[in-house]
């Protein structure tokens, strides 16, 4: 039985808080290893370092890898729309925008997934769900203050982190379509597997991943603790995370990855946010809260949500 949303133990809420410290550590990590190196370079040596160390635990835990044309064919579909269009796009876009705006927009994804899932009829589209969707775009808009497709960089980079989320949102339906029965560790290290293999292919084509031996000892601590810390590590801790409180709670994640990811970029980059996206940062995450539904639950009376 998947536990109840509402019955989070303390334990679980630990490591959420640090799930949501360590993936908005990406952003910083990106932040710090793009003054060196091209987005294509980071991500491919991301996914490659990330696989080599997730594939010893999976064998160790798990045994070989799925063997079926099916569980291959969905982790192949989830790379592309998990790992390689998002992570691209992301590091693309911390190009043109601070590191805790990439995060504010990139949390956008379940808006991206309950809209995606509904318009291809796997799942309702209830009223407080379209309202959560409406007011997330709201708050997209505020961010770039109504005008996100005039043109400069920064326009470019807040499109470029919308297309990772949308691209998170089409994952989502992906999984719900074609996963079956595939073990999360599996389906994890079998992304990454994937995601290094087209990276790899992609990078040594249109890059020049000779640029990172030539890269600072700061990019280098940045690059393992983005594939080491921030990915193969917070996977193990999405999945445990999952396994003791139910899929519904991930979203808490999503709601506090940017709180940390704008804290670690002020702090440790210098960044700073204006009124409007500190508005914006507001709206989308209120936005969330209303897609989640926990917190509406709570308020109406006579509800006890123990």
């Amino acid at each position: 039985m998947t536990p109840s949303h509402h019955h989070i133990p303390l334990s679980v809420w630990g490591m959420l808080l640090f799930l949501s410290v360590i993936w908005g550590g990406s952003y910083l990590f990106v932040g710090i290893a793009v003054k060196d190196l091209s987005p294509l370079v980071i991500v491919m040596a991301r996914v490659v370092l990330a696989a080599a160390a997730l594939l010893p635990v999976h064998l160790l835990l798990v045994g070989p890898l799925p063997r079926d044309r099916e569980a291959w064919t969905a982790i192949i579909g989830l790379s592309i729309l998990n790992n390689v269009i998002p992570f691209t796009l992301i590091v693309t876009g911390q190009t043109m925008i601070a590191s805790g705006l990439a995060s504010v927009i990139n949390a956008t994804s379940p808006l991206f997934g309950v809209a995606i899932i509904a318009a291809a009829g796997l799942g309702p589209l209830i009223p407080g769900k379209t309202i959560g969707i409406l007011i997330g775009i709201l708050g997209v808009a505020i961010l770039k203050g109504g005008t996100i497709f005039e043109q400069g960089s920064q326009s470019l980079g807040i499109l470029l982190c919308l297309g990772a989320a949308a691209s998170y949102g089409l994952g989502s339906l992906w999984a719900k379509m074609k996963l079956r029965n595939t073990p999360p560790l599996s389906m994890a290290t079998g992304q990454l597997l994937c995601s290094s293999l087209i990276m790899t292919v992609l990078a040594f084509s249109f890059d020049n991943p000779s640029q990172i031996i030539d890269a600072s000892q700061e990019s280098w601590i940045a690059l393992l603790a983005l594939a080491l810390l921030s990915t193969s590590f917070a996977y193990i801790l999405f999945f445990r995370v999952v396994a003791q409180s139910g899929p519904a709670n991930v979203l808490l994640v999503t709601m506090l990855i940017p709180v940390s990811a704008i804290a670690m970029g002020i702090t440790v980059l210098g960044e700073t946010l204006d009124l409007l996206e500190i508005i914006g940062t507001a709206v989308i995450i209120f936005a969330l809260v209303i897609i989640d539904g926990r917190a509406l639950k709570w308020l109406r009376p006579g509800d006890n949500p123990a």
